[in-house]
C-alpha cells in the first residue's frame, strides 16, 4: 500500500492546538478511523523523532494498525481517550492468537508481525497525547513476548541460490540483486541507486533515516551497473516500486529451480553480511558496511558456521 501525506494531514498540522485537540477527541471518541490515521501521519510527519523524513513504509504500516487496533477497542468496549490499564495486554493477547493472514502462511501472528503492530499502536497513543486528547498510555507496560527462534534461522541468507539465479535475471533485475546480495543494500536503497551516486568503484547509498554511506562495490556488482543506462531525468537505474522488483525476483527464483527457497530481498543482504563476517570475522566493520547503527543489529546478519571455535578450543 503506497500512503501519501494528505491535504488532510497537512490541514491538521496547520491547526491551532485547540483545534487539533478538538479533532482529535472527536476522532477518538467516535472511533472515526480515518480521521486517526490523519492524526497519526500527522503526529509522525511533525512531532515524532525522524519528523518529515519517516519513511513511506513506516507511515504504511502504523496506519495499518490504526485500522486494525480501532475496530478492535469498539467492538470490545475500550474507550481511547480512558482504556483501562490492561487494554493493552488485551490487544496483544488478541494479536497472538490470531490467524495468519499471509498467502501460503499458517499460524498464527509472527512475534515481529505483533511487535510491528504494537508499535503503531503506541505511535497511535503518542500521536494523541501531542494533539492534547489524551494523556493514556495503555501500552506502557504491555510486552511482546520476544520470539525464541533467531530471525537468521527462521530467515537463513541465500547461499548458492544467488549464483543459480542470476542467469534467469535480465541485466536490471541482475544489479538488482548483486546490489543486495554482494554491495549490502536494503531492496528501498538499491531500487533508488542513481549513476551519480557511483564514484569510481564506491557508491554513495542513501539509507535509512536520511543517513548516507559509501560502499565499495565489487567487480561483478560493477560490471552489472556498467550494463545497465538511466531509466530516468534523474539517473535512476530502476522503475519499479517494492512490489514490482518482488514479482520479478520472485519469478527468476521459480525458473532457477528455487521458487521454494525465496524469503525476500533481506535475506540477500544477510548473503552479504555473511560473507563479509567469514571474510573478516569482524562485526563491526560487517556494521558499517551495511549501515547498522548497532552491531547487536548487525548479529542478527550473519549466519555462523557450525563449530565456528573448534580449532580455538582444540588445544585448550
Amino acid at each position: 500500500m503506497t500512503l501519501v501525506r494528505s491535504s488532510d494531514t497537512l490541514a491538521l498540522i496547520n491547526l491551532t492546538d485547540q483545534a487539533l485537540r478538538v479533532r482529535a477527541v472527536a476522532a477518538a471518541s467516535t472511533y472515526a478511523t480515518d480521521d486517526l490515521v490523519q492524526v497519526l501521519l500527522a503526529y509522525m510527519t511533525t512531532g515524532s523523532i525522524k519528523g518529515a523524513r519517516t519513511s513511506e513504509r513506516t507511515l504504511a504500516a502504523y496506519a495499518l494498525t490504526v485500522r486494525d487496533f480501532v475496530p478492535w477497542a469498539q467492538h470490545n468496549g475500550v474507550q481511547l481517550l480512558r482504556p483501562g490499564r490492561r487494554d493493552g495486554g488485551r490487544y496483544i493477547a488478541h494479536l497472538q492468537t490470531r490467524p495468519s493472514a499471509g498467502r501460503g502462511k499458517t499460524g498464527t501472528l509472527s512475534a515481529a508481525t505483533i511487535a510491528q503492530y504494537v508499535a503503531g499502536a503506541r505511535a497511535l497513543y503518542r500521536a494523541l497525547r501531542w494533539a492534547g486528547a489524551t494523556e493514556a498510555q495503555p501500552f506502557e507496560d504491555a510486552h511482546v513476548p520476544p520470539d525464541p527462534t533467531p530471525g537468521i534461522v527462521k530467515n537463513p541468507p541465500y547461499l548458492s541460490e544467488i549464483d543459480a539465479v542470476l542467469p534467469h535475471c535480465d541485466p536490471p533485475l541482475g544489479a538488482l540483486l548483486l546490489l543486495c546480495a554482494h554491495a549490502g543494500l536494503r531492496i528501498t536503497e538499491a531500487l533508488n541507486v542513481r549513476l551519480t551516486d557511483i564514484q569510481g568503484i564506491q557508491l554513495t547509498v542513501h539509507g535509512k533515516g536520511g543517513k548516507d554511506r559509501r560502499v565499495p562495490l565489487g567487480r561483478r556488482v560493477r560490471a552489472a551497473l556498467h550494463e545497465l543506462s538511466p531509466v530516468s531525468a534523474e539517473g535512476h537505474f530502476f522503475t519499479w516500486n517494492y512490489h514490482q522488483a518482488k514479482y520479478r525476483m520472485r519469478k527468476a527464483f521459480t525458473a532457477a529451480g528455487h521458487g521454494e527457497s525465496w524469503r525476500g530481498f533481506h535475506a540477500a543482504r544477510k548473503h552479504s553480511g555473511t560473507r563479509l563476517y567469514r571474510a573478516t570475522k569482524d562485526f563491526t566493520r560487517v556494521g558499517l558496511f551495511l549501515g547498522h547503527s548497532s552491531v547487536d543489529t548487525t548479529r542478527r546478519y550473519v549466519a555462523m558456521e557450525d563449530n565456528d571455535v573448534q580449532n580455538e578450543v582444540e588445544d585448550f
